[in-house]
């Protein structure tokens, strides 16, 4: 046989015994990484695994343990959100920066507050000082809807400012309670008089005018702010602005003129739906 015919047979076969021991070794790594934990090792891992993780360090003993605790906790939020009206729909973040002292994390939250829908975006910083942690908002920027809620503007700047997410919470959910029973007292008029109450700028409006159709040109318009302060005080103001045609005389127009200020005493003296409807009444715009 040709001596060549021999080389290459033999060149296959060293390309062979080589691949087989690259083999061999990358066999032996497999099976020292497969072997680096004994079965007692991983046992034990497993043992701690169920204690630590499934509760048994905290006194739980059983699946049963975690779907109770967990049903509580269901329950404490359905509480706390019809405490405070507060929703969130959705959340992420995003870790900026970590070390050993130091985590940046950037938040979103998104939600409502009786019906009022919200937007934050802030960062927040933790810093480990010894046994201690501690906490702050930065970069906070909060998104409102405009149109009947500009009056949200100064106080969305001054928290913006501070980064007091707690006084923003606790602040905006006595103004969506306010802005609530605004909605639910227009609509009780407008269902009980609906040929009187007119709502120019539907349900969520801060106004609605009154008319009488024996009365052309006449109207009666009941305007209702929501103040906010810098430091989250709402304040409910209300105002009756008349409005009276042309050919009223002097006296009657006289006596109209002085609505508004016997309006603001009832709503000191009776409050706000009784005020309105003893405002109704007062003007014989229902029999």
């Amino acid at each position: 046989m040709d001596r060549s015919v021999y080389q290459v047979y033999e060149d296959e076969i060293q390309l062979l015994e080589a691949e087989i021991k690259l083999l061999s070794e990358k066999y032996e790594d497999i099976q020292q990484e497969s072997t680096f934990f004994s079965d007692k090792e991983v046992q034990m891992s497993v043992k701690l695994f169920q204690g630590e993780f499934l509760g048994e360090l905290k006194g739980h003993t059983s699946p049963w343990d975690l779907k109770a605790e967990l049903e509580s906790l269901e329950r404490d939020l359905s509480f706390l959100v019809k405490f405070t009206g507060i929703q969130i729909t959705s959340h992420s973040k995003k870790t900026l920066e970590k070390t050993a002292k130091r985590t940046v994390q950037k938040h979103r939250l998104s939600g409502n507050c009786q019906s009022l829908p919200f937007c934050l975006e802030f960062q927040l910083l933790e810093v480990q000082n010894n046994k201690n942690v501690s906490a702050a908002v930065t970069d906070l920027h909060i998104l409102m809807e405009s149109g009947p809620y500009s009056e949200l503007s100064k106080f969305v700047s001054s928290i913006e400012e501070h980064g007091n997410l707690l006084m923003f919470f606790r602040s905006f959910s006595s103004y969506a309670e306010w802005c609530k029973h605004r909605r639910c007292t227009f609509l009780h008029f407008k269902t009980k008089y609906p040929n009187i109450v007119i709502l120019p700028e539907g349900q969520e409006g801060d106004h609605i005018i009154l008319r009488n159709r024996q009365l052309p040109g006449f109207e009666l318009m009941i305007v209702w702010k929501m103040l906010i302060s810098e430091e989250g005080t709402t304040t409910p103001v209300l105002d009756l602005l008349p409005k009276v045609p042309e050919q009223v005389g002097e006296q009657k127009k006289a006596a109209i003129d002085n609505a508004p200020t016997c309006f603001r005493s009832m709503l000191l003296l009776f409050g706000i739906e009784t005020a309105i409807e003893n405002l109704i009444q007062a003007f014989s715009l229902e029999k």
